[in-house]
């Protein structure tokens, strides 16, 4: 059964100016703008004494502590910021009734679709890469992501670096997906269960790039492999990355690494491609300069020999012209 649509939801519905107040640390919190929602909840922009923070708040205090306890296992993973840090948890106490929140770190940046704008089709690939990697790591933590979707991603830098926002749809291996998106599951394409394992997310990070290609998103028809392909072929972003695409979708893959690694060697077959075709084009444009400058020196050569001979003649004449005297 797919999650409960909030949007009409108390909790998704706050607006600019809103304030919430935290029952236990009384910390005030100011709504700026909202960020996103999903099943679990809304994440808002909100200011607060030390800046700007986002700010999760929902219904179900399970869900909340649980991704709560997955934001404290990403910050002791070491050596890698997977999701944002956590600033603190507490509870939001009105009328009608007690909303449970946490404050995260603020990721300033981009959404996917408005980084891509006027960039090369290198770069989704470069940030399947990034994203790759970090789903690597929350995998052997024994995690899956769930609810991947652009969405619950942002480009900060530069440098860039693709991260999460939300991680509200992260569950614990083995168990069943809590929370998912429908253009993103692999169980709506028909494609697989709804098991949280990598392949579960390395679908979903698929259909992340495929989205990439076309924002709009389109709805399943009665032949999702054949729909699927064709747009992958359609799109000159997509079909340079078709092969590992269409593994992913198709679930040829345990471990996001084993993708990573298939992805890093086509983007590096590509770059040296790349580079292969500027040097003979380089080269090709070279070629009548050299010539050029090769006959100039075999000018140079000729005229150098002539004064040569020229001046060793006179120096004869004069020693003949002695010789007579």
């Amino acid at each position: 059964m797919m999650p409960m649509d909030m949007s009409a939801s108390p909790v998704c519905n706050l607006t600019v100016g809103d304030e919430i107040r935290g029952k236990w640390n009384h910390s005030i919190y100011r709504v700026r703008r909202r960020l996103g929602y999903g099943a679990t909840g809304a994440v808002y922009l909100v200011e607060h004494k030390n800046g700007l923070a986002a700010l999760k708040i929902g219904h179900d205090q399970m869900s909340i502590t649980s991704e709560v306890n997955v934001l404290k296992r990403f910050s002791k993973v070491q050596g890698k910021v997977l999701g944002p840090s956590l600033v603190e948890v507490d509870d939001w106490q009105t009328r009608k009734a007690t909303y449970p929140f946490y404050a995260m770190e603020y990721l300033k940046g981009e959404t996917l679709f408005d980084f891509m704008k006027g960039k090369s089709l290198d770069w989704p690939g470069i940030l399947l890469v990034q994203l790759l990697t970090d789903l690597h790591t929350l995998h052997q933590a024994g995690w899956a992501f769930g609810d991947l979707k652009p969405d619950n991603l942002l480009v900060t830098g530069p440098p860039y670096r693709i991260r999460w926002m939300d991680v509200g749809g992260t569950t614990v291996m083995d168990r069943s997906i809590k929370e998912y998106t429908e253009f993103f599951d692999r169980g709506y394409w028909g494609k697989g269960s709804r098991k949280a394992e990598p392949s579960y997310d390395l679908f979903s990070a698929a259909m992340v790039m495929i989205n990439m290609a076309y924002p709009a998103r389109f709805t399943k028809r009665s032949d999702p492999d054949k729909q699927l392909q064709e747009k992958i072929a359609s799109s000159p972003m997509l079909k340079r990355y078709a092969v590992i695409l269409e593994k992913a979708l198709n679930g040829k893959y345990q471990y996001a690494e084993e993708m990573r690694n298939e992805l890093v060697v086509l983007l590096n077959a590509k770059d040296q491609n790349k580079t292969n075709q500027k040097q003979m084009t380089k080269s090709n444009n070279q070629k009548p300069a050299t010539r050029q400058a090769q006959k100039k020196k075999k000018k140079s050569f000729l005229a150098e020999t002539f004064l040569v001979f020229t001046f060793v003649f006179v120096v004869y004449l004069f020693y003949m012209l002695g010789q007579t005297m």
